[in-house]
């Protein structure tokens, strides 16, 4: 009983509910060891004792809770009554005096009419105790789409143009935007997570996955467009000839991928671009220019000084940073201060390539509003960081040491998952005042007109797997998410942003109820929305929620073609991915096709003239906008009948994931310049027109 009691202090759950709805206990020593990652140390009946009294202790003293929340309307409005900051507040000792620092930097004694905003709340009751809260205020919702609308879902490494580098880029995503803002109505681009990637290993190859960036709080500068560098056009004699003989190269890699099959390298893609950027970076910047890199590095300060020499470091001593010689794993350390000075010319290279691609995304955004877009970019945050990249070099602190976060065992996956991803600890991020997380969404807010977080979950729990232990031995570890909540509404707002979570898979009870009531708009995918509580049968349009994105699919599932040719069965059959045989999967996979198909012919959505495969796409993408769902998503692949998914998940060698290039239903790779004329995508956007 004590170490539940303990582990309850501290958010962390002692058992699990099944997806038969059974309650599994938590092996013991997975708590030890959670408990151990969050500064507890339970290994043994003494050490619990003490760590039980201080605990305990802690939670009796404390007057005030770490965070309050209060939520309104209005900037400066009444706030919702019933919220648990505002119940906390009205649970002090009669006398108690409250005294709330603004944002601002002004005090105020009146904590019900501050603003919106982060502010500091202290307490002083009358027996001498005194406490201090983060307080924030925040609007009761998130920014909603200004209309219903319709975009394109784009892994953009995979869009390549006959300017791209080996794979899509910026410049890219901003001829994409123009294009289908203008000529197909289209209302929002989202793309895959463009994060800084960790670098590739001397001899070996980087990680291509967007999803395990060394970053969040930086973009990749392997996305920039050199040629649109403003620089690029005041290169001159042997330095022009230079890049021209880098840009040769870049064409002979783009058209292996176009014309001979070869896979995206990213990181053959990136050695081209660092070499033309060392050329331009030699390009003095003029008055203007040198003035908004200098109000860069001012707003990015540290976390991007620290960034920059990351990457400096990486370049010498190699990507994995626990492994670099002593001091150095430490970014305040004299041994890392040393390297400040002795790389200083290496860390300014980084610093301004990242600036470059902060104009270029700037610049995107801009070219998606000018098109007519009425929300534009839609950037998607990863759920976490690589365990040896900047992030974990750069806040230590912030991350829970020999841990990595994943999913339980469930109905589709009875091993459970391990992303390999460390996880942000909540009591260091409650004690930050959630600033790395507001650092964070205002990065990727800049540039953006909706956000979208994958595994929007994890801002109430996140599943926590101890090193060595498999994923069946996790457990939940719970955050603020009110909290989150608040920090996550309140920058979309002064951003002017829509956000959306990705909510697939293991979802708490009422966890959809509190993002919807936030304004945080859900993932519907067609083949998941079944009346799985009563027939089981495909979910009516009308039955659908409004506050959702719906899609047909997305980057971790089989394209719309494969779904409805059940190609994906033959695919995972190939790679041993199937928990049953292939020709169970396969009646499975038909029967729940013919059951959609069936839907669709009786509300009108495909006529019975009409048979085959990319017919079949069109219904699917009339009944998504038969539903009340305030954005629906294409996935772009599934506009030329592309029937190879960008990822499968389980597996690593055994597929390209995140490497595939944009192609038809014969496989073939497709430029944007090709995609833009494709009668094809063109018949099934008539649907939106």
């Amino acid at each position: 009983m004590g170490l539940a009691r303990l582990a309850a202090l501290h958010g962390v759950a002692t058992s699990r509910t099944t997806s038969e709805g059974v309650s599994a206990p938590v092996p013991e020593a997975t708590v030890v060891a959670v408990l151990a990652a969050l500064g507890v140390d339970a290994t043994g009946p003494a050490a619990l004792r003490t760590a039980l009294e201080r605990a305990e202790s802690t939670a009796r003293e404390r007057l005030l809770p770490p965070s309050v929340v209060v939520w309104r309307e209005t900037p400066e409005g009444a706030e919702e009554t019933g919220g648990p900051g505002p119940t906390a507040l009205g649970r002090l000792p009669a006398g108690t005096a409250l005294r709330v620092l603004l944002e601002d930097g002004t005090e105020t004694g009146d904590w019900r009419g501050v603003p919106w905003g982060v502010h500091r709340l202290t307490a002083r009751a009358p027996d001498g105790r005194g406490g201090e809260s983060l307080l924030i205020a925040a609007p009761a919702r998130a920014p909603s789409p200004p209309e219903r609308t319709h975009g394109f879902l784009v892994q953009l490494y995979s869009l390549l143009s006959a300017r791209s580098w080996g794979m899509g880029d910026l410049g890219d995503l901003a001829e994409l935007a123009a294009w289908s803002g203008r000529a197909l109505g289209t209302g929002f681009l989202q793309v895959n997570p463009l994060h800084a990637g960790v670098p590739a290993p001397a001899g070996g190859a980087g990680d291509p996955s967007p999803y395990r960036p060394s970053s969040r709080r930086f973009p990749d500068p392997v996305h920039l467009r050199v040629e649109s560098i403003p620089e690029y056009a005041r290169l001159a004699g042997r330095d022009r000839d230079r890049v021209d003989d880098v840009a040769e190269r870049a064409a002979r890699l783009r058209e292996s991928v176009l014309a001979k099959g070869a896979l995206i390298d990213r990181d053959a893609v990136w050695a081209l671009k660092r070499e033309a950027l060392e050329v331009i970076g030699r390009v003095p910047l003029g008055p203007g220019r040198h003035a908004a890199y200098c109000a860069f590095l001012a707003r990015r300060g540290r976390a991007l000084e620290d960034h920059a020499l990351w990457c400096a470091l990486a370049e010498v001593h190699g990507p994995n940073w626990r492994s670099w010689p002593a001091g150095l794993g430490d970014p305040r350390s004299s041994a890392s201060a040393r390297a400040r000075h002795e790389l200083v010319e290496r860390t300014d290279f980084h610093s301004r390539a990242v600036w470059y691609t902060d104009c270029q995304l700037a610049e995107a955004d801009r070219a998606a509003r000018e098109a007519g877009m009425g929300i534009g970019i839609v950037h998607d945050l990863a759920v976490g960081v690589h365990p040896e990249g900047a992030d974990t070099w750069a806040q230590g602190e912030l991350f829970a040491s020999g841990i990595s976060i994943g999913a339980p065992p469930d109905a589709f996956n009875a091993h459970g998952q391990d992303w390999g991803l460390p996880p942000w600890r909540p009591d260091s991020l409650a004690a930050s005042g959630y600033a790395p997380f507001r650092e964070l969404l205002r990065g990727l807010l800049r540039h953006a007109g909706a956000l979208r977080i994958d595994h929007v979950m994890g801002l109430f729990r996140l599943w926590w797997v101890p090193g060595g232990r498999p994923p069946t031995d996790g457990t939940y570890v719970r955050y603020d998410a009110e909290a989150m909540l608040a920090v996550l509404v309140l920058e979309a707002h002064r951003a002017g942003a829509v956000v959306m979570g990705e909510d697939l898979g293991t979802v708490e009870p009422g966890v959809r109820e509190d993002l919807a009531r936030r304004g945080v708009l859900g993932t519907s995918v067609l083949w998941f929305e079944r009346d799985w509580a009563g027939s089981g049968e495909p979910l009516p349009p009308d039955a659908w929620r409004e506050g959702c994105v719906a899609t047909a699919t997305t980057h971790d599932l089989p394209s719309t073609a494969s779904r409805l040719t059940v190609d994906h069965v033959e695919l995972r059959d190939r790679l041993g991915l199937l928990t049953r045989p292939a020709r169970r999967e396969r009646i499975r996979e038909r029967i729940e096709v013919q059951e959609w198909l069936r839907l669709f012919r009786s509300l009108g959505l495909l006529p019975e003239d009409e048979v085959g495969e990319e017919a079949y796409i069109r219904a699917v993408h009339r009944f998504l906008l038969a539903t009340p769902a305030r954005m629906v998503g294409v996935w772009l692949p599934d506009t030329v009948g592309d029937l190879r998914p960008q990822n499968l998940p389980g597996t690593w060698d055994q597929y390209p994931n995140w490497r595939l290039p944009l192609a038809d239903a014969d496989a073939r790779p497709l430029t944007l310049e090709q995609l833009a004329a494709s009668p094809r995508l063109h018949a099934l956007m008539k649907v939106f027109a």
